[in-house]
């Protein structure tokens, strides 16, 4: 276990609320103390985003509101980013059980959040409302006219058979973003489909690309990839859009499929298929486009990646390898002659690696400038000097379970660095104070609200 003393640390204060503002934690430190992301031991000086300044400036993203009523992480997670650099995320849940999310991870003390919930539901208010009840289609549409960006992940036309269609949310708030993601988009014959992540890796091509050649495709990593990158084009979107509200005052649509996501990022598989014909398969640990470039087993079972892209990448290994006739041109010294020698090359790397310890092969390859790293365990980062120089790690204190580490805010900016005020909240945590105050309900009609399930 990390000792949580090498690790940033977060604590959150109470703070002064502006008219029209949700009270909650602070979005700032008192003065003199130093922000929520800042590390306790300082990375060198020298690196000029390592400290994120005093914490008293204003963040870029102060006085925008945006409601998250999604599942999971497909699209609540931009919410995550906008909240990392200052804006008010209201997330709203069903009254019952909440956010699925609440549920999908690794158990905690606290029977409303797993690791995976405190982790990704960070710098949030929870406010319960059940949309399947008129009353609370109305009640949440007041906060929809209070508020700025609506993030939704609900299957297509969900949002419609509640009375909430986009028309309704324009009509309510002409100046609204609202982001919908979703597994195949708002449009197409497959719109009304199913869409996790793992589908949307074999849907959009790389779960195709993942595995060894002849063998059963594997998942490409056991995290949901596909959720974040839908997440963070939508982000990409809000903010494009939110330019577009200020020169013209009026909001938009932002339609996003997971499926989409992913294909975007598969690099030149289209054109290469459309001009050529050509069908990229699986490659397993290396690359169609270099070798040596892939993963290779030390002499102490543990493994390194070595990417050699180029003709002067191979010779610095060459280098490495005491062996620089490898890289002449009579042997591999050109990337052509390497491709065509594949599995020679890529033995000769095999051996040599296996003759060291991870710790002379990454030595005798940093000395020579090659593309080289280590392949990290979680437990290997935990102890890692550049993870924690850059302070990677956030050390934050969560409600009834205690210090949780959590990964840090990228990206790192100079002057409006973001900060984790706090994981995620405990379900319902906000929604008195949000009706009472943000909505102006009284105390007398939220507790008639309550005894009938509407929040």
């Amino acid at each position: 276990m990390a000792k949580a003393s090498r690790l940033t640390r977060s604590t959150s204060q109470p703070t002064e609320v502006s008219e029209g503002q949700v009270t909650g934690t602070s979005e700032m430190p008192p003065t003199g103390e130093e922000p929520s992301v800042h590390a306790e031991s300082k990375p060198p000086a020298s690196d000029p985003m390592s400290t994120p300044g005093t914490g008293q400036e204003q963040l870029p993203l102060s006085g925008i509101r945006v409601i998250d009523v999604g599942n999971f992480l497909a699209g609540p997670y931009a919410a995550s980013i906008l909240g990392e650099f200052g804006a008010e995320v209201l997330k709203v849940e069903h009254p019952l059980g909440g956010d699925p999310m609440r549920r999908f991870g690794t158990a905690t003390a606290r029977h409303d959040a797993t690791l995976a919930w405190l982790s990704e539901a960070r710098n949030r208010k929870s406010v319960t409302i059940d949309l399947r009840q008129q009353e609370g289609v109305a009640l949440f549409l007041k906060l929809v006219a209070k508020s700025d960006i609506l993030i939704e992940n609900f299957r297509p036309g969900t949002m419609e058979e509640w009375g909430l269609s986009w028309p309704v949310l324009q009509a309510t708030n002409p100046g609204l973003i609202m982001l919908r993601v979703s597994g195949y988009g708002q449009t197409g014959p497959y719109r009304r489909r199913s869409g996790f992540a793992h589908i949307a890796h074999a849907f959009s091509g790389l779960s195709y690309l993942a595995g060894f050649p002849g063998e059963t495709p594997v998942l490409p990593g056991t995290a949901p990839l596909g959720d974040y990158i839908a997440s963070l084009f939508g982000a990409i979107g809000i903010l494009i859009a939110l330019r577009h509200k200020e020169q013209t005052g009026r909001g938009q649509l932002i339609d996003v499929g997971i499926y989409e996501a992913v294909f975007r990022i598969l690099d030149e598989i289209a054109p290469a298929y459309g001009l050529f014909g050509k069908i990229r398969e699986r490659e397993g640990a290396g690359s169609f486009i270099a070798v040596p470039h892939g993963h290779f087993r030390s002499k102490d079972g543990k493994w390194v990646a070595i990417a050699c892209t180029t003709d002067k990448m191979f010779e610095r290994l060459a280098e490495a390898m005491e062996r620089p006739e490898l890289a002449s041109p009579e042997l591999y010294g050109d990337q052509r002659k390497r491709l065509a020698a594949r599995d020679i090359v890529n033995q000769i790397t095999i051996e040599w690696v296996g003759s060291l310890t991870r710790d002379e092969v990454m030595r005798r390859c940093l000395e020579k400038e090659v593309p080289v790293g280590p392949l990290n365990s979680i437990a290997d980062m935990f102890n890692d000097e550049h993870f924690l120089a850059r302070g990677n790690f956030a050390c934050i204190e969560a409600e009834g379970i205690g210090e949780v580490v959590v990964p840090n805010v990228i990206p790192r900016l100079s002057e409006t660095p973001g900060r984790v005020t706090n994981l995620g909240p405990p379900l319902g945590n906000a929604t008195y104070e949000v009706l009472r105050e943000l909505l102006d309900i009284s105390a007398e009609e939220i507790k008639r609200l309550r005894s009938r399930k509407i929040i």
